[in-house]
């Protein structure tokens, strides 16, 4: 199990092992504001409530320029792992397809690998666009790519428990669940 870390000002920062968890938490560094199930954590010395969310006693700096390097797992989320031509779900692939990073402008005609110019697309319709733009080729994407809020990208990829989830909605709003799928 993961716990949820909170900064002092209850923000979210990050999931934790439930190891990392006890451990901030026995040297004074992290109160348990959440316990899931009433289940303890027993040592020879102590017991505690298994922790499902603790916040930090002392607040930690998170810079707002957060910026994450584009990686097919981020990409993959953020598009929802649907492919942004045809509309197909990764579930819905067949056998041999799968997911890919295609660039609006190609890197050979000068496109890079920036959150602007990439979309997931599935390898058939990747191959179909190949070198050409989309006005060139009539395949446009069904959103136009922008960069996700680095609170989509740190959370699309995590398991949240439904406590949990509840405060990634007090802090940043429903809409921000909503864009991880919760």
């Amino acid at each position: 199990m993961r716990c949820l870390a909170l900064n002092a000002s209850f923000e979210p920062l990050t999931m934790v092992p439930l190891r990392r968890a006890l451990r901030l938490v026995i040297d004074g560094k992290a109160e348990i504001v959440e316990a899931e199930g009433g289940e303890e954590v027993r040592s020879a010395r102590t017991a505690l409530p298994k922790p499902a969310i603790i916040r930090l006693v002392k607040f930690v700096h998170v810079p707002r320029k957060f910026r994450r390097q584009v990686t097919n797992t981020f990409l993959f989320a953020r598009d929802e792992y649907t492919c942004q031509y045809c509309g197909r779900h990764q579930a819905d692939l067949r056998h041999r397809e799968c997911l890919t990073r295609d660039h609006l402008v190609p890197i050979s005609r000068g496109g890079g690998n920036e959150w602007h110019n990439v979309v997931t697309a599935c390898s058939t319709c990747n191959t179909k666009k190949g070198n050409r733009l989309p006005d060139e080729c009539g395949m446009h994407p069904a959103h136009h790519p922008m960069e996700p809020h680095f609170v989509h990208l740190a959370w699309a990829v995590r398991r949240l428990t439904h406590t949990q989830a509840k405060y990634i909605r007090l802090f940043y709003g429903p809409e921000a669940l909503r864009a991880l799928g919760g």
